[in-house]
């Protein structure tokens, strides 16, 4: 019975291989068409933006014709879609992948080793998978905050520097931008403010707003553009947007904000 067990393990376990290798290939390749569509339609954006519309509208009827033919338009809806679409069903592939595989090597180890199973279902899989990529996001989040608040400390102690220096040379340094140390920097203020009052906006809060106000502000918007909710073709850039604007408005740069404003 043992043998048979482990023998059916093993052939469990190498069939899993092949699926695991099989969905793979089949991601890579899915990913590497929506990469490509994605430069495609950037480039057709930049076109356009340089005055492709323009140019056919000036070729006259002709143009117009061209702009108007419901292949063009279908052209151009399908370079916008696709991308956002490509990408959602990119990371569904992978969700599916990590459940479908985990769920039969735990299966295949079961038989082969005699191992308990982590879960009995596809489904909790899916779950832990899911609980998974949160935590990755996250984390990325969190080290994408981590560097940005590196990089504004940064600008701030050198434009300081540059203040201190030109102050204790007798002049008192109040431009936009100067020389020091064989540098050139430019006073962060102006765009540090604009960026925070972007984001406010973005959450909808009041520029004096705390971080409580900033928080729920946040909660409210984010599961309204989360995109397992919202199924809007732009839900996902919208709801990375909010997250960027609440990686913004921290602790920090909220009394670095009043501190510029009092």
């Amino acid at each position: 019975m043992n043998i048979i067990k482990k023998t059916s393990g093993e052939i469990l376990y190498w069939i899993t291989e092949g699926i695991s290798f099989v969905l793979d290939f089949f991601i890579k390749i899915v990913d590497l068409t929506v990469s490509i569509v994605s430069g495609l339609a950037r480039g057709l954006i930049a076109l356009l933006g340089a005055g492709g519309c323009l140019f056919l509208v000036m070729m006259g009827p002709i143009g117009i014709a061209l702009l108007l033919n419901p292949v063009t338009l279908l052209i151009i809806l399908f370079f916008i879609i696709f991308p956002i679409l490509g990408k959602q069903f990119v990371s569904f592939l992978k969700y599916i992948k990590y459940m479908v595989t985990e769920f039969l090597y735990d299966r295949a180890d079961s038989l082969r080793k005699g191992k308990k199973s982590t879960f009995n279902t596809f489904n909790e899989y899916g779950r832990k998978y899911k609980k998974m990529e949160e935590e990755r996001i996250r984390k990325e989040h969190q080290q994408r905050q981590y560097e940005q608040q590196k990089q504004w400390e940064e600008r701030f102690r050198q434009w300081n520097d540059y203040q201190n220096s030109q102050r204790s040379g007798g002049y008192w340094g109040n431009g936009q931008s100067g020389g020091y140390g064989g540098q050139t920097y430019v006073n962060p203020t102006t765009e540090f403010k604009s960026k925070y009052e972007e984001s406010c906006n973005l959450l909808g809060v009041d520029y004096r707003a705390d971080k409580y106000q900033i928080k729920l502000a946040y909660r409210k918007k984010a599961k309204e553009y989360h995109p397992d909710i919202n199924r809007a073709p732009d839900a996902t850039r919208k709801f990375q947007q909010i997250n960027d604007a609440y990686e913004f408005l921290n602790d920090d740069n909220i009394e670095r904000y009043k501190g510029l404003i009092s």
